[in-house]
């Protein structure tokens, strides 16, 4: 039978106002994690969660996770824990979000002030943090509120881990993880992460996999100081141009990687994986518009997903210690710091990525019979995750999102990397879905963020769905 959710999603709509008002409020601060002077802004959004939580009926603490590494001045913004419902009739979900955001100025290129949440005709709600990611947060408080006006019961036990660090770096969360995993998380039977979007607009999706990333440095170094090209041009070797041929051996125009046992280590495509790409709602155009070009390196749907979300790639970065401005500067630099990365998919371990890394560098270097010296190491590594999208779990939020969209979703993987979905896959051994809510336009990390009325009103509907379809999926696998 499937869940009586007419009550619940009538009453969604008769409080959407009241839940975009939550929205503007917290939008309204501004939780920026990576400027020092907003870390009190950082605290005052945990504390507006833990209030909100509070007066929803929820259990809820704050949790210190101490001092910030190498910013020991600074105390880490707590983690909001909160559990909502603790009757052992009825199955646990976990879900997680993170109330920090982005930098954001208007002097940026904002249309409007980042920290005002303004609607516009089309129902377009422009903030900073609006998709990114706290709508989504928000959206679970709502379903409780909503559940609660209806007169409608709560389906499961309800625990959430709310962060304030995601955008930078999480630190701190993975020891509180592991270390909760077997006490407050303990009896959780799924997880649902609500923190990525669409493939477009049109068409919902859940998301089974994500790549990780190995991102290193190769410095070259050899004059004891910057030099004149006029006067030393052509008398001592430049580690530019050593580290020019270093990272053009790295990959050719076409993507493909050129470091030898890489592609070994990638998981064979299965005939059950491949059928999954046909149905996906994205075309060429859609690429092209998000491009700016027509630069693509693959003419059809399919390769260009499977290049995306199932291959790694390799991409060079930047150059620290060269010559960047405008004009024309005759220098020759003493050393360069060339940065690249590969995202790394399954069955890709990072240190055996790491190994072939620096053989390959170190036989490209040795090949130039430079007098300079080189060195490559990781700067930091996220290993990739993939689950299966046959799971109970994602069965159950597939059926809700065709309840609420009316149309089955798609099941995509995505290019970039959230770490802390394998963390807490890892930590718990239990399944996690990411179940996104914003689309593909919401500009996430960029200027104008966004997230579309429709849906915010509808994503609460989603997620309240959700938990009633997980509450009573068969645990077949």
């Amino acid at each position: 039978m499937a869940p009586q959710l007419d009550g619940y999603f009538k009453q969604v709509d008769t409080l959407s106002d009241h839940f975009i008002e939550r929205l503007r409020k917290a939008v309204a601060i501004p939780s920026i994690s990576a400027d020092e002077e907003r870390r009190p802004d950082v605290v005052r959004m945990g504390q507006f969660l833990a209030d909100e939580l509070t007066a929803l009926g929820a259990e809820v603490e704050q949790r210190p996770l101490g001092k910030q590494p190498g910013k020991e001045h600074l105390e880490l913004p707590p983690v909001v824990v909160a559990r909502y419902g603790n009757d052992k009739k009825k199955r646990t979900i976990l879900v997680y979000g993170h109330y920090d955001v982005q930098p954001a100025g208007k002097e940026d290129g904002w249309a409007t002030e980042p920290f005002e949440l303004t609607v516009d005709s089309k129902g377009r709600m422009y903030g900073r943090g609006s998709t990114d990611d706290k709508g989504p947060v928000l959206g679970w408080l709502n379903a409780i509120e909503a559940h609660q006006k209806a007169g409608v019961d709560f389906p499961v036990n309800l625990l959430m881990c709310f962060e304030g660090m995601e955008e930078y770096g999480s630190e701190g969360l993975d020891d509180f993880i592991n270390a909760e995993a077997k006490k407050y998380f303990v009896d959780a039977d799924a997880v649902c992460i609500s923190d990525n979007y669409w493939l477009g607009t049109e068409k919902p999706c859940l998301t089974y996999g994500l790549r990780g990333c190995s991102y290193y440095s190769v410095e070259i170094s050899g004059p004891g100081q910057d030099l004149h090209s006029g006067v030393f041009g052509g008398t001592a070797q430049e580690p530019m141009t050593d580290l020019m041929r270093v990272l053009a051996s790295l990959v050719d125009t076409d993507g493909k990687i050129q470091i030898p046992g890489l592609a070994e280590l990638v998981a064979p495509l299965t005939d059950d994986e491949k059928s999954l790409y046909g149905d996906i709602a994205f075309t060429m155009d859609n690429l092209y518009e998000s491009l700016g070009s027509q630069t693509s390196i693959y003419p059809d749907k399919e390769k260009t997903l499977m290049a995306r979300w199932r291959y790694p790639s390799l991409s060079v970065h930047g150059v620290e210690g060269a010559f960047s401005q405008p004009g024309a500067k005759t220098v020759i630099p003493a050393k360069v710091i060339g940065k690249f990365s590969i995202r790394t998919v399954p069955n890709m371990e990072p240190e055996d990525v790491d190994k072939l890394v620096y053989k390959y560098v170190g036989e490209q270097f040795k090949k130039l019979n430079s007098k300079n010296k080189m060195t490559c190491t990781l700067q930091h590594s996220g290993k990739w995750w993939v689950a299966s999208p046959k799971h109970w779990n994602f069965t159950a939020a597939a059926k809700a999102t065709e309840r609420v969209w009316g149309v089955k979703p798609d099941l995509t993987r995505e290019g970039g990397s959230i770490p802390v979905t394998l963390t807490f896959e890892q930590a718990t051994g239990k399944n996690v879905l990411l179940l996104p809510m914003g689309s593909s336009t919401d500009a996430a990390h960029s200027i104008n963020e966004k997230l579309d009325k429709k849906n915010y009103i509808e994503g609460i509907k989603l997620l309240g769905a959700y938990l009633h379809y997980v509450a009573e999926e068969p645990m077949t696998n």
